[in-house]
């Protein structure tokens, strides 16, 4: 039912419009009030905040309808309102047009013109709430899509001009894993109040980050991330965008631990793997619950070339799918790993950033592994330098020590 407020003091307009819509209000579609000036419409509409539309005389005594206007443009939520004047005070309806009045009658009213304008405005009322119903589900689907996706993202999935398949579907993408090093032992020592402070911010630098590349958050466990990239939005270049991600997450996540440590907060390092395949991707909330995450054997492998860091010393593990399908490439061969579960070997590399790549220390690195690799014996001096010659390179001992137990080759066991 539409709920209109009629506001002019001609005693015989009452009588005229109920027997003009006897049959809409009969029937349950129209319903009307009476104000005599603007005041009573006022308060009419401070008891009914249901009514859609107010036609209102622009000449009554206390207040004309001009004021009433005025008045009513200034709430939250305004009806819509038609003024009525007579027909040579064209002065008035421009300045009532112009105040925000939606349309206009000439007195003496046509009651054929005033159906169609009453009809016409009502249309207009209902055209603006569905579409304030609209922005508003689109306004909460946003804000619940933005904690898994990117702002764009997350108002592109939210709006009605365009949907995005979140179906189960298989797709090549790349995926990051991001894990805390001795957090569990963190968690024990801390307040659930300081805890929650120092996960919160956190997290909050984290994500910031993955949205900037483009990544979707998938999990959030305990201090862990899972995200994707390539899913559910094409990507062509995700695994670059993996690779750019990883190096920005690391540097915060060092930034934010050098913080915490002069706060005398022993936060540990952040470990990141990645890896790029197929993945059975989609939406399996069971229709009740919004989860959209991946499944597969990517998504397995990245968490073990996460995992792989803590043997390596390094704090960025990235697969050789990752490193291939990145133009380019700014890296170093971390080794052939045998990971669990696994029966060949796959090739590890340490993502650098461009300044790091730079170094003659990297060049040499690449020319000892290089030896590592051939099992040639010139291996194992070549390390030695590099060991002795260069700041702390967790890699470079790795493989020294490996070398002097007895190790040979490129090939790494990671339990």
């Amino acid at each position: 039912m539409s709920r209109i407020l009629v506001v002019d003091d001609e005693p015989d307009l009452e009588a005229l419009i109920l027997q003009k819509f006897r049959r809409e209000v009969r029937d349950g579609a129209l319903s009307f009030a009476f104000a005599r000036d603007g005041v009573e419409a006022l308060e009419a509409i401070a008891r009914d905040p249901g009514i859609a539309l107010v036609l209102a005389d622009i000449n009554m005594p206390r207040m004309d309808g001009l004021t009433l206007l005025g008045h009513l443009q200034r709430t939250d939520d305004p009806p819509a309102t038609v003024i009525v004047s007579a027909y040579g005070d064209m002065a008035n309806i421009r300045t009532a047009m112009n105040r925000g009045a939606f349309d206009f009658l000439t007195k003496p009213i046509d009651l054929a013109d005033l159906d169609a304008t009453l009809m016409r405005t009502l249309r207009h009322v209902a055209a603006m709430r569905d579409a304030r119903a609209r922005r508003a589900a689109a306004e909460r689907a946003q804000a619940a899509l933005s904690r898994y996706f990117s702002p764009n993202l997350a108002a592109q999935l939210a709006s009605d001009a365009r949907s995005l398949d979140l179906a189960s579907q298989r797709r090549e993408i790349t995926a990051l894993f991001t894990d805390v090093t001795g957090f569990t032992a963190l968690v024990e020592t801390m307040t659930p109040q300081a805890l929650a402070s120092l996960v919160n911010g956190y997290f909050a630098g984290m994500t910031e980050i993955i949205f900037a590349h483009g990544g979707t958050v998938t999990k959030i466990m305990g201090d862990a991330l899972l995200v994707l990239f390539g899913a559910p939005e094409e990507q062509p270049d995700h695994a670059a965008r993996g690779v750019a991600c990883a190096l920005a997450l690391d540097g915060y996540a060092e930034a934010f631990r050098a913080a915490r440590a002069a706060e005398g907060i022993g936060f540990g390092p952040t470990r990141i793997g990645i890896h790029s395949g197929e993945a059975l991707v989609g939406d399996f909330g069971g229709g009740r619950y919004f989860d959209y995450t991946a499944y597969g054997d990517t998504i397995n492998m990245v968490a073990r070339l996460q995992a792989a860091n803590k043997a390596l010393g390094t704090r960025i593990c990235a697969s050789a799918a990752v490193a291939e399908r990145v133009p380019r490439f700014q890296g170093r061969p971390a080794g052939d790993l045998l990971l669990r579960g696994r029966t060949e070997a796959l090739r590890a590399f340490e993502p650098l950033s461009p300044d790091r790549f730079a170094l003659p220390s990297t060049t040499a690195y690449g020319v000892a592994f290089a030896k590592l690799a051939a099992r040639d014996p010139v291996a194992l001096p070549a390390f030695a330098v590099l060991v002795g010659a260069a700041e702390a390179d967790p890699l470079a001992s790795f493989h020294l020590r490996r070398l002097l137990n007895g190790g040979s080759g490129a090939q790494v066991e990671i339990g």
